[in-house]
């Protein structure tokens, strides 16, 4: 048995201390697992049990001014991580640019980039929690709780093993979706009469397919390269959940603006993290209240 708990324990050593990048496992949060999955254990028991139990008898929470202080600071974050990596990425590859492990100025600079874009993500698992605390627990979904919970893991390996390389340029684009997305939520909240704009809609729609297709493409580039400097197995980890992701947008465009089948006298709501993925996707939770048809639009 102890030999059994040594070969464990060595294990452990290996994947959490020997093959992370040395600039980045000191840093909190990073490196050591138990403390990330400790935060996603506590954030589903909240989302998924604690919280709609707490909730049950209770009216649901008027929000809006924290909404707009919230959807104010994640555009400034991402405004400024996505402006902070604008330059590094003028003097990069496209393809297969690897990692530089260096302690040069600019290689930290980077390492530190995605370590903060991490915690962006950590950030971004209070959309949920506001789902709940507005009694809107038809929009928890399976997609959006898959997605919130997937990117805080990949984000978390991405700092730990790889903070720099061919990958960043994925968040890069995502942190300019982010922007254009929370200022949106940012003006549904501030200015209701935004929510009726079905041009803003179908656009940010559109820029969301960009960028899954985006991704794609850009992680599935590294599969044939077969001496790319950048790890090719990142890709078996991306290229499926940003296809699942690409294919339901696409079929929601389909549906909501070419076939537009007269069901609702309403075009769907791109309400505070919401898209038309949710009605096909989603699981509504039998005591909440009938609202909107809020849908997901996170990414």
């Amino acid at each position: 048995m102890a030999a059994i708990v040594g070969k464990i324990w060595q294990g452990y050593q290996i994947v959490f201390d020997d093959w992370t990048d040395p600039r980045t496992k000191s840093w909190p949060l990073l490196a050591r697992p138990y403390q990330g999955l400790i935060i996603l254990g506590l954030y589903l028991m909240l989302i998924l049990k604690w919280g709609p139990k707490w909730m049950k008898d209770r009216p649901p929470f008027n929000i809006d001014k924290l909404l707009i202080v919230y959807n104010a600071i994640q555009v400034l974050f991402c405004l400024y991580l996505f402006l902070k990596s604008i330059s590094p990425w003028t003097r990069y590859k496209w393809i297969c640019e690897p990692v530089d492990r260096n302690n040069s100025e600019e290689a930290v600079h980077i390492a530190r980039l995605c370590y903060y874009y991490y915690l962006l993500k950590l950030i971004d698992l209070m959309d949920t929690v506001f789902f709940v605390l507005r009694k809107k627990f038809n929009q928890v979904s399976f997609l959006h709780v898959y997605h919130h919970t997937g990117m805080v893991m990949i984000t978390w390996g991405n700092a730990t093993y790889l903070p720099g390389g061919h990958g960043t340029l994925v968040g890069v684009i995502n942190l300019f979706v982010h922007i254009v997305m929370y200022s949106y939520y940012l003006l549904t909240v501030a200015v209701p009469s935004v929510k009726k704009s079905i041009w803003l809609k179908k656009h940010i729609t559109q820029l969301q397919i960009l960028q899954f297709f985006w991704c794609v493409v850009h992680m599935g580039t590294i599969v044939f390269v077969p001496d790319c400097a950048y790890p090719r197995w990142v890709a078996a980890v991306f290229l499926p959940q940003n296809l699942f992701m690409l294919l339901l947008f696409i079929d929601f465009y389909i549906k909501t603006y070419i076939k537009k089948k007269p069901v609702s006298n309403k075009e769907p709501e791109l309400n505070q993290f919401g898209n038309g993925l949710q009605k096909n996707y989603g699981k509504q939770n039998c005591n909440s209240k009938k609202s909107n048809s809020n849908k997901e639009h996170d990414s």
